[in-house]
């Protein structure tokens, strides 16, 4: 019986089921927004909890904590200094969530992300991945940091175009 076993095990050994949460966790991280099956975003939802909350903290045994969970790779020498910095801009999932990050979320005391179930009454399997019919959802910052695209202003622009094509 598994009385008082709390970790979803996902069909993974525990390395494999670790390295994909810490996947999970850094593309959430660079892109702000994933869609996953239900399973593993409720399993990813802790990791990137605990994440931010080492972001806010800042310290540089913060920093080395992290990169170890998220299995952050470090830079590569054998780049030029343009591809260094942009690598560092754009795919350092550290920096994005110490420096980017930690500081949206600082008055905020916890319940840093947001699980969307995907579904809805247009088809039978709608919500659904095809191949095994797993639910499927969207795993999310509450709070987008001022560089993320947002949902509301892309909804926003359809009802503008269609008083400029009424014109």
């Amino acid at each position: 019986m598994r009385h008082l076993k709390r970790t979803a095990k996902l069909g993974r050994t525990s390395e494999h089921r670790n390295a994909m949460l810490a996947n999970l966790v850094c593309s959430l991280i660079k892109h702000k927004r994933i869609t996953t099956t239900l399973a593993k975003a409720k399993a990813a939802r802790p990791v990137a909890e605990k994440m931010i909350t080492l972001g806010k903290v800042g310290t540089l045994h913060a920093r080395r904590l992290a990169a170890s969970r998220l299995r952050a790779r470090g830079r590569s020498l054998e780049q030029t200094k343009e591809q260094r910095k942009k690598w560092r801009q754009d795919e350092d999932v550290v920096r994005i969530l110490f420096e980017d990050l930690a500081p949206v979320f600082k008055d905020r005391r916890g319940g840093y992300t947001r699980i969307l179930q995907l579904g809805g009454v247009e088809g039978q399997f709608a919500g659904q991945r095809r191949g095994d019919a797993a639910k499927r959802a969207i795993l999310e910052w509450v709070e987008l940091p001022a560089g993320a695209p947002a949902a509301t202003v892309e909804e926003a622009k359809p009802a503008e175009a269609k008083e400029a094509a009424k014109v």
